[in-house]
C-alpha cells in the first residue's frame, strides 16, 4: 500500500484541481463528480498515511472539499427543481408589496458573480434612482458579484445624454468602492427589459425596473419603502435559461 500512496495522492490532487477549475467555471455538475472521485482517492491516501502531521492536513483538505461538494450538490438539485418551472407574477395597478428585495433577492445567492440589466429606460432621474436601488440590493446581498452590466438607451438631447452619463459615471465610481465593476453600454434599438444572473435565472418585467407609481409627495408613505409604493400594472416572467426555453412574449405596461 505504501508503494502506491504517492501515485494515488498525485491522482487525487490532479482530479481535485480539475474539480476546483470546473467549480470556478460554474460547471457544477461536473465539479461535483470530480470532487467525489478525488475525495475517494484522498481517503485512500489518509488510511495508508502514518505521518501524524500529514494525516491532519489530509483531514482538513477532505473536510474542505467535502463541504464544498455537498454545497454544490444541494445547489444543483434545488436549481434543477426550481429551474423546470416558469413562474409568472401578474402585478395589478396599485398593488403593493413588490419591492426589489421581493423580486430579486432569492437570485442573489453565493453563486452569482455577474448581473446583466437590459432596460432601455435608465435615463431620467427617477429611473436612474431605480437602478441605483437595484445596485444597492446587490451590494448588501451575500452574492459575490464582481460586475454589473447595464444596456440601456439614451435621450436624443445632448444635454440630457451628458447628464445621464454623468450620473451613471458617479454610480460606477461608487460601486468600484464596493469592488463591483459597472459596465454601461447604449443601444438605440433596445426594447427588451430583463435582468439576467449568471446562474441562469432571468427576470423579465414588462416595465423593467420602472414599476412604481410616483409617490404623492416626498413625505408620503411609500416614498422610501418600495414595499409600500403602489405599482403600475405589469407582468413578471421568471425562468432559468439553463432548463426552460423562454416562450413568454410579455411586454405589458411599456414606459
Amino acid at each position: 500500500m505504501a508503494d502506491r500512496l504517492p501515485g494515488v495522492e498525485s491522482s487525487a490532487i490532479s482530479i481535485l484541481k480539475r474539480a476546483v477549475e470546473l467549480d470556478s467555471s460554474k460547471r457544477y455538475d461536473e465539479a461535483v463528480t470530480c470532487y467525489q472521485e478525488g475525495l475517494q482517492l484522498l481517503l485512500e491516501v489518509l488510511k495508508g498515511e502514518t505521518d501524524v502531521t500529514k494525516k491532519e492536513r489530509f483531514r482538513q483538505k477532505i473536510k474542505e472539499y467535502m463541504d464544498r461538494a455537498e454545497e454544490l450538490k444541494k445547489f444543483v438539485k434545488e436549481e434543477k427543481t426550481a429551474g423546470k418551472q416558469h413562474e409568472q407574477i401578474q402585478i395589478e395597478s396599485n398593488n403593493t408589496g413588490y419591492s426589489y428585495e421581493r423580486l430579486f433577492s432569492r437570485f442573489l445567492n453565493q453563486f452569482v458573480t455577474e448581473v446583466e440589466v437590459e432596460d432601455p429606460y435608465i435615463r431620467s432621474n427617477h429611473q436612474i434612482y431605480n437602478f441605483l436601488r437595484f445596485c444597492e440590493l446587490v451590494v448588501k446581498s451575500k452574492a459575490p458579484v464582481k460586475e454589473i452590466r447595464l444596456l440601456t438607451g439614451s435621450d436624443e438631447s445632448p444635454d440630457l445624454q451628458a447628464q445621464q452619463h454623468e450620473k451613471l459615471g458617479q454610480l460606477s465610481e461608487s460601486l468600484r468602492s464596493h469592488k463591483i465593476k459597472l459596465t454601461v453600454k447604449y443601444s438605440d434599438t433596445l426594447h427588451d427589459r430583463e435582468i439576467r444572473f449568471d446562474t441562469g435565472w432571468v427576470v423579465k418585467i414588462g416595465r423593467g425596473l420602472d414599476i412604481y407609481k410616483a409617490a404623492g409627495s416626498k413625505f408620503s408613505i411609500g416614498f422610501c419603502d418600495f414595499d409600500l409604493r403602489p405599482c403600475h400594472k405589469t407582468t413578471v416572467d421568471i425562468f432559468n435559461r439553463k432548463y426552460v426555453k423562454d416562450t413568454s412574449d410579455s411586454a405589458e405596461g411599456s414606459v
